[in-house]
């Protein structure tokens, strides 16, 4: 029997847009030609799967449909939640749906994740497949790049066999904590979960009983139509809203981990976005998007939705004018160099791979005091995303007005 993906498609993706009620979902921003959900989709052609279902919700079942007939995926189910209950209720009232014999493995990505080296990835959930039971849980531990602080981590301990059990969760820790974790071998936290569906509706029965009778009568009073549960409202949204993690990973002792070294991201911060465009440059770098000022010169590399992505180039000695937006923020991430930053009242030096946020209104200024070039790669954020868009104080090249 194949491997069912199960693809949760319901994120706001609100952190990059804080200034926006008109957002797009970071699953769907175009980020030059190709979206996130993209590569989901096409992560899950691969031979080890069968038809995939994706966990959406009314808001997002056009754009989810326009991406399904876009990567030519014709065998497909659509489970469609009305209201907002996190994902344990959105795993749960998935698996239960028919189409799902009882001890189908099934395997729960991300929509918004990016993913490389796709077939070892895939070589791991086969090799795993046989370990699963009626009880366990795998999921899956990316070998950290950094200590960041934007992902939860895990530790495990090696058992019979050569599993790996997860021995302990540490939630989003500071720089400092999540160094120690990394010295004890703790792996990020992905969000990927592989496990069987019997697996699913023993868990929930034994840890969230209410959460469990309450999806099972939305699935058994859904109405089907177009390859598309429409689970019923009024069951759902009896269901507390739990993630999974708190609802059942907190509670079973039946975790373990499949532990990868391959590029991952979740994309769900604009410096993650930033060392993404960063690392594939050369194929959105035009001549004609080239600009020379008399500080360096920028590159346009793409332009999305209400968001502006350029490479900054600022020569020894060079100083941007003390400037501020009014309808748009900022983020710089530094690749090269050490410039001074100027913010409002504040100036500092920031060192490569170091992250910037300019806030709207914010005054603000680049300055390379230094002998080598610097380099910065800047997300433009906001309504408008024009060079008019820039008030001047002060400029030794003389262009304020």
């Amino acid at each position: 029997m194949k491997i069912r993906p199960v693809i949760l498609c319901g994120g706001a993706g609100t952190r990059l847009w804080p200034n926006s009620k008109n957002h797009q979902a970071k699953q769907f921003i175009d980020f030059g030609n190709w979206t996130l959900l993209g590569k989901t989709l096409e992560r899950v052609k691969g031979s080890i799967f069968d038809a995939p279902i994706i966990s959406t919700n009314a808001k997002y079942l056009k754009q989810v449909k326009q991406h399904l007939k876009r990567h030519k995926i014709k065998k497909y189910k659509i489970v469609l939640e009305p209201a907002k209950r996190n994902t344990a209720p959105a795993i749960l009232s998935t698996a239960l749906i028919k189409d799902i014999p009882n001890e189908q493995a099934l395997m729960f990505f991300s929509a918004d994740h990016l993913i490389e080296k796709v077939s070892i990835f895939n070589r791991s959930i086969s090799k795993n497949k046989s370990n699963l039971n009626n009880q366990n849980i795998f999921i899956f531990g990316i070998k950290p790049t950094s200590p960041s602080s934007e992902y939860g981590y895990f530790l495990t301990k090696r058992i019979k066999g050569n599993i790996n059990k997860v021995t302990k969760f540490i939630e989003k820790p500071k720089e400092a904590k999540a160094k120690q974790v990394i010295k004890k071998k703790g792996y990020w936290n992905s969000g990927m979960f592989f496990l069987r569906k019997d697996s699913i509706i023993n868990n929930f029965k034994k840890y969230q009983p209410t959460i469990y009778r309450n999806c099972i009568k939305a699935v058994e009073k859904a109405k089907y139509k177009s390859n598309t549960y429409y689970l019923n409202k009024a069951s759902f949204i009896k269901a507390t809203a739990k993630s999974f993690d708190y609802a059942i990973l907190e509670k079973t002792k039946q975790i373990n981990a499949i532990k990868l070294d391959i590029p991952w991201s979740d994309l769900g911060s604009w410096k993650e976005i930033l060392k993404m465009y960063d690392k594939n440059k050369n194929k959105y770098i035009k001549k004609k998007n080239v600009f020379y000022r008399p500080w360096g010169r920028y590159t346009n590399l793409f332009e999305g939705k209400e968001f502006l992505i350029k490479e900054l180039f600022v020569k020894p000695k060079g100083i941007l004018s003390l400037q501020k937006h009014h309808h748009r923020a900022e983020h710089w991430l530094v690749t090269q160099g050490n410039p001074k930053i100027t913010l409002n009242k504040d100036s500092f030096i920031k060192k490569p791979f170091e992250h910037i946020f300019i806030p709207l209104e914010a005054i603000h200024r680049i300055q390379n005091p230094g002998n080598q070039p610097v380099k910065i790669v800047e997300a433009q954020v906001g309504s408008i995303l024009k060079e008019t868009d820039i008030v001047r104080y002060q400029d030794i090249y003389g262009r304020v007005k």
